[in-house]
């Protein structure tokens, strides 16, 4: 019967630790002299602090390969939404907006604004209030009887 395992009696697996290597403790150690670093050079001295980025002296890939394009900070991703994914999944009269959109699958991830895109046919009434909407999906869904709500990002 093996006995309760508590933190004084508490010790690794027998022979799953390894012995540390102590180097520099002389020749007979067969570590020593040069303490397992090899001849001269830069990574057998006292401190080889050397950047994982560093090339040896050479041009960094950085700086070799030419600079290209922009990133605009200010740039408002949207979540895209085609009026076709709203006519099968809506009833007339519902409201469309980020919460409802979120419950019938249609927004995933993390949380964009919502744009609304005309590709597709409605004809049923909806209520959308979303963040930004195209000319096209507004004139089919105001045709259809609904109304268009744009929210602030």
């Amino acid at each position: 019967m093996s006995e309760l395992i508590t933190l004084e009696n508490l010790k690794p697996f027998p022979k799953s630790k390894h012995k540390e290597k102590r180097v520099g403790r002389g020749h007979g150690s067969g570590h020593g002299k040069t303490s397992c670093r090899g001849h001269k050079g830069q990574k057998a001295r006292k401190s080889p602090d050397i950047a994982p980025w560093f090339e040896g002296g050479q041009t960094p890939l950085i700086r070799r390969v030419p600079k290209r394009g922009f990133k605009n900070p200010f740039k408002i991703e949207y979540k895209i939404i085609n009026i076709k994914d709203l006519v099968k999944k809506f009833q007339p009269n519902e409201v469309v907006d980020h919460n409802s959109l979120k419950e019938r699958g249609l927004l995933k991830g993390k949380n964009k604004p919502v744009k609304i895109l005309g590709e597709g046919e409605i004809d049923i009434p909806l209520i959308v209030r979303v963040n930004a909407i195209s000319k096209t999906a507004k004139e089919k869904i105001e045709k259809a009887g609904g109304k268009v709500e744009i929210i602030k990002v």
